[in-house]
């Protein structure tokens, strides 16, 4: 008979691990909207700065803010968006890759959807570190004015130290990041309630009437001023994008006992003080703070960046990794940082990209006051499409009626319509910078889509079809191949036909193997395929099998740990008398191609920087034989 304390242990445990993940969540799920009070009510009082800003401005400004988080991050993401996963999985291509399973008729509009959603995520990756980490340095021109000049060196400094220590991976050092957010938050928050009382008429901001009296009042100032209020919700997107790693519940506990108690606390609290000393408005958030205070809050706020900007990376290495899975992107080198957690990945490419990118924005901008305008409309954009497929999901997925779908998310949709409005009025004071990062990253995932679809028209029409090759090359001839001992496994993309490697080894080599395996991977549009999915292996002839691998999108595509699981399962061969062959195409532009010439050379310069195929799949090198042939795209 069990007892209550029986339970207890497990209780504790339980307690004690969404605990820990809680914490864990604040730093690596929060960073980012963390560090927008450091400038988002600066950007947003900006505009005012020439004539001054009266009482009831500054009150619908903060009201406007509170409001933003509450109806944005509070209702869409936490509340709703949480709960639309993928197998436990969240983010924009994996709840594409959800829809693209469940309602295929519609393919295409989401396909175009959620690679937008991506490339803007992608530049969001550039944006962050460089804003953040501006905003948090340029406060030691308070600390002390003569090192003005040095606010860019140093945060230069700080990026390329940063990006050097992402092939290290990031298990160590994220153990820090939750403590260290927690006190930027309890920080921030003791801040603004040390200001509350310097005018209590800013507790006022909590009635959103003064919300939108502001915008009726302020006109075509207050549409432009509602970019400056979105930067208050920066970073939001990250919530649906790390569900898998912390799940839901200590998400959603971290937001309402910690997260959005600071954030509203401390915009309280610098409404208060612009109310009752509007000089401090030049920089609100570092004159809350008394001079003795500034340098060790500089230091925190800087490290509170250096987290949210890690958050950022992460989270672009994990997209891209599932972007190359569903084949939207060629398969770059990806280095996995720890031996258990097959979340923490480095991409040397993408790695080295978003560090030139970021110093590229860092030094052409020079200051976060410049930089601020480029930074909501890859937000704004990233989360419309969001709520577009959200609205596919709780239509296929949660079978919701059209009026009912439409009357939840409609509003929600129109709000962040708005707010994209907003800042495209800023397209020429920067915003053009997430526009031409997300013209790029469509283009070139549409440039790979749409070449390996013509690569394969073109190679399918020298395909045989495998039985009728098995049946010809096992029928008892003078001009039978040579068979030889040993296990050859054959990769293809197409199982039902004869791999070209096969058929070029028959060719030019005249030889069959005792065994032949015809392996095809595929990947699932699920994140994970537990192990006992994992492969299906059917038996063609005396010769010849099929064997089917089959890994989630955010597996890693380990073969040779695979084979050795279906070894235990009865899969008979030895890996020291095994052979796999691949081929390897040598791409040569065509004249008379389907594409254009310049999307020709670029899709055959992606292929090119692709990793070799035994490296992706972890095949033993040393038992890996490649024919080549030249095909003309």
């Amino acid at each position: 008979m069990t007892t209550s304390m029986d339970h207890a242990p497990a209780q504790a445990k339980n307690l004690r691990q969404f605990l820990v993940l809680t914490l864990g969540s604040i730093g690596v799920v929060y960073g980012d909207i963390g560090t927008s009070p450091l400038y988002a009510f600066r950007e947003a009082l900006r505009p005012f700065a020439a004539e001054g800003v009266d009482r009831a401005e500054v009150i619908g400004l903060i009201s406007l803010m509170i409001w933003t988080l509450t109806m944005i991050v509070t209702c869409k993401y936490v509340l709703f968006l949480l709960r639309a996963d993928n197998d436990g999985e969240g983010g924009t291509l994996s709840l594409l890759a959800l829809l693209m399973r469940r309602a295929p008729r519609y393919t295409t509009g989401m396909f175009v959807a959620g690679i937008l959603g991506a490339a803007l995520f992608i530049g969001d990756a550039m944006i962050t570190p460089a804003l953040s980490v501006l905003s948090a340095v340029e406060g030691l021109r308070l600390v002390t004015p003569g090192l003005d000049d040095y606010v860019l060196p140093i945060s230069a400094a700080i990026m390329v130290m940063l990006f050097a220590v992402q092939s290290r991976g990031t298990g160590a050092v994220s153990s820090f990041f939750g403590p260290i957010t927690l006190i930027w938050f309890v920080v921030m928050g003791a801040a603004g309630v040390a200001h509350v009382g310097d005018d209590l008429a800013i507790l006022a901001a909590f009635n959103p009437v003064h919300a939108v009296t502001f915008l009726w009042n302020a006109g075509l100032v207050g549409f432009i001023v509602l970019g400056a209020v979105f930067l208050t919700v920066t970073g939001a997107e990250a919530l649906y994008a790390d569900l898998g790693h912390f799940g839901r519940q200590p998400i959603q506990a971290a937001w309402f006992a910690v997260v959005f108690p600071a954030l509203a606390l401390n915009y309280l609290g610098q409404g208060a003080m612009v109310l009752s000393h509007p000089e401090a408005m030049s920089d609100p958030f570092f004159l809350m703070f008394p001079k003795w205070a500034l340098l060790p809050v500089v230091i925190l706020a800087t490290a509170a960046t250096i987290i949210a900007s890690q958050s950022v990376i992460t989270g672009a290495f994990s997209l891209v990794r599932q972007a190359i899975h569903l084949g939207f992107l060629p398969r770059f080198e990806i280095c996995y940082t720890s031996e258990t957690q097959t979340g923490q990945i480095y991409l040397p490419l993408v790695n080295s990209a978003l560090l030139i990118g970021v110093l590229v924005l860092m030094f052409v901008f020079g200051s976060s006051e410049s930089l601020a305008p480029a930074y909501g409309i890859s937000i704004t954009g990233a989360m419309i499409i969001d709520t577009i497929l959200a609205f596919a999901f709780v239509r296929y997925l949660w079978s919701w009626s059209l009026p009912a779908a439409t009357a939840f998310l409609l509003p929600l949709f129109l709000l962040e319509l708005v707010f994209l409005g907003a800042n495209l009025f800023k397209v020429h004071h920067g915003g053009y910078v997430p526009i031409l990062f997300a013209g790029l990253m469509m283009t070139l995932m549409w440039t790979w889509r749409r070449g390996v679809r013509i690569l394969r028209e073109k190679t399918a029409r020298q395909d045989v079809p495998l039985g009728t090759f098995i049946a010809a090359v096992e029928r008892k001839s003078e001009h039978a191949p040579v068979v030889v001992p040993g296990t050859a496994i054959f990769l293809t993309a197409t199982p039902d036909m004869t791999p070209a490697v096969l058929l070029h080894n028959i060719k030019h080599n005249h030889v069959l193997h005792e065994h032949n395996v015809i392996l095809t991977i595929k990947t699932a549009r699920v994140p994970y395929v537990p192990e006992k999915d994992r492969y299906t292996l059917t038996r063609l002839s005396e010769r010849f099998s099929r064997l089917e691998l089959r890994f989630g999108f955010m597996d890693d595509p380990n073969v040779s740990r695979a084979l050795a699981r279906c070894r235990k399962e009865g899969f008979k061969f030895e890996i020291m008398t095994t052979s796999f062959y691949l081929g390897r195409r040598k791409l040569v532009p065509d004249p008379k191609s389907n594409m254009p010439h310049w999307q020709d050379r670029l899709f055959i310069a992606l292929a090119d920087s692709a990793i070799d195929p035994t490296d992706y799949f972890h095949l033993p090198a040393n038992r890996v034989v490649e024919l080549g042939e030249q095909v003309i795209v």
